[in-house]
């Protein structure tokens, strides 16, 4: 057992390693000071081993420490008319039960398995059953101290904190253990990738149930809270014993492999083929202007459907959201002064709002897929001046894109706000208005930036930049922690939109002096 634990780690870390040793390759500060002979310098191995051990413990508290405090205890605090023990015991409760069926770890095709069992031929139930209880480990090693942290902060009694986890841990045992029985009976294997329609239907009346019924003021009492994960142990105990006795490991991993192959060749055709229909092939389409003018409306007219719809939607949606909120505020007077207080203090937390809705991804996919992967084939596109004279081209045209949303938010805001009671200091409306259109040029510019300076796919189309995927990556953490910012309107937005200017000068500077080198197919 030990042996095919030590065996499996070394997999998962090696395939780990060789990705960290190659995203750092792809680090253009980086990329001429390392040797051709990367994989065999044995002081980058150590560092790259170091990391994936970090990556580990990591995977262990990190997604935990992340759940209780947006999931449990950050929609928890909404209900403020409900005692916090018996909210926090409710959501814990029903979310939990969700994880337990869509989180199982035992139906979960990787490339260790495939490794392990295709590959090196192992023993499939050996491996299995070793790497599971490994995994329960770390949900019970993982969850025990955010359990005590947060169950004592929401009056948990600390017995019940401790046993937590191996309330968790039993519900999950319990339901692959159901999933091995209905192999048995019906000889369908259970896919936690792939759920079936009446998993997500479950799925979504349980989260009703969560968030829901609280809304209403209906909340499970502590006590049958308790009794309910109390009884996930015995259950967990008797799913443990038949995940110890199942005999058929090699021909279900076999199945999940088997779909896996084929779900990634399914949805690779189904990108391509949708790609396909949403661009027009009206010959008819064309355009009297020249050059460069000339190739960028050919390509907007033709990708309608895939950069102007879903923009369009999120307009619909926003203005919808706005409407009810003013409705609210009418039917509703006495939220008017916590409305007000919220947005002349909480401007930074529509940063990721603006994040979440940019079009910057799509757009750039689009551009490579359909436009850039051919003609960077060609030396004359790759000239200083003609790049700069394309990137503002294209940035005008996401911009139009993603401002048509921003404008509806930002005049939303300062609507409501108004409607809310309003500011001594007319300047925040317009200041509010403004920042928000910022914030959608700015996000515009970084992706399109990032895309000219990185550009991260090859010629099949594949993200090849672990450097630009590290960026996003960021990006996406540092809206994350503007949620948490609190800063009145007016010195915010003044900052916002002075950072967009400046930003806007610094990306054509160096999409100038830069994208000749860096925009281009990679290998």
């Amino acid at each position: 057992m030990l042996k095919t634990l030590r065996i499996s780690f070394a997999l998962r870390n090696t395939y780990r390693v060789n990705g960290i040793l190659y995203s750092l390759k792809q680090i253009p500060l980086l990329k001429k000071i390392l040797p051709q002979t990367l994989y065999r310098v044995r002081g980058l191995k150590i560092f790259a081993n170091v990391l994936s051990v970090i990556f580990e413990v990591l995977s262990v508290f990190l997604g935990k420490l992340l759940y209780f405090i947006t999931m449990v205890c950050g929609i928890g605090m909404l209900y403020d008319k409900v005692p916090s023990n018996q909210i926090y015991l409710h959501i814990l409760l029903f979310l939990t039960f969700i994880g337990a069926w869509i989180n199982t770890g035992l139906f979960n095709p990787t490339k260790d398995k495939y490794y392990a069992m295709i590959l090196m031929r192992m023993s499939a139930r050996e491996y299995t059953v070793v790497n599971y209880v490994y995994l329960i480990l770390k949900v019970i090693i993982g969850f025990l101290p955010f359990s005590v942290l947060f169950g004592l902060g929401n009056g948990i009694p600390l017995w019940f904190c401790i046993l937590f986890p191996f309330c968790a841990a039993g519900i999950k045992m319990a339901a692959a253990a159901y999933s091995l029985r209905d192999y048995e009976k019906r000889g369908i294997v259970y896919n936690e990738n792939k759920l079936n329609k009446y998993l997500w239907v479950m799925t979504a009346l349980i989260l009703a149930a969560a968030y829901g019924l609280p809304a209403i003021g209906i909340v499970l009492p502590a006590a049958v809270s308790i009794t309910v994960f109390l009884a996930f142990i015995p259950a967990g105990c008797a799913g443990l014993r038949k995940i110890l006795k199942f005999q058929n490991y090699r021909e279900i991993n076999r199945q999940l492999l088997y779909q896996l192959n084929n779900q990634m060749d399914s949805a690779k055709q189904a990108v391509k083929k949708t790609t396909q229909e949403a661009i027009s092939a009206d010959a008819s389409i064309t355009s009297k202007r020249r050059g460069f003018e000339y190739l960028n409306e050919l390509f907007i007219k033709r990708h309608q459907k895939i950069l102007w719809k879903a923009a369009k939607k999120i307009t619909f949606v926003c203005a919808a959201i706005i409407f009810i909120s003013l409705l609210a505020l009418y039917l509703a007077p006495q939220a008017k002064d916590k409305v007000n207080r919220l947005i002349l203090n909480w401007l930074p937390y529509f940063t990721f709002i603006m994040y979440a809705i940019n079009r910057g991804t799509g757009f750039t996919r689009a551009l490579f897929m359909n436009c850039d992967h051919s003609l960077l084939t060609y030396s004359f596109y790759k000239q200083p001046g003609l790049i700069l004279k394309l990137f503002r081209i294209r940035l005008r045209e996401i911009i139009k894109i993603n401002i048509m949303p921003a404008f509806v938010i930002g005049g939303g805001l300062s609507l409501i706000l108004y409607a809310s009671g309003g500011t001594d200091n007319p300047l925040n409306y317009i200041v509010l208005f403004v920042s928000i259109i910022c914030m959608s040029v700015f996000f515009s510019i970084h992706y399109l930036t990032v895309y000219y300076l990185l550009q991260p796919y090859n010629a099949a189309s594949e993200m090849k930049s672990g450097t630009y995927q590290i960026i996003m990556s960021v990006t996406y953490f540092i809206c994350y922690i503007m949620m948490q910012v609190k800063i009145p309107l007016l010195i915010f937005g003044i900052c916002c939109i002075a950072f967009c200017v400046i930003y806007s000068i610094a990306a054509c500077i160096l999409i100038y002096r830069l994208a000749p080198k860096t925009f281009r197919l990679r290998t």
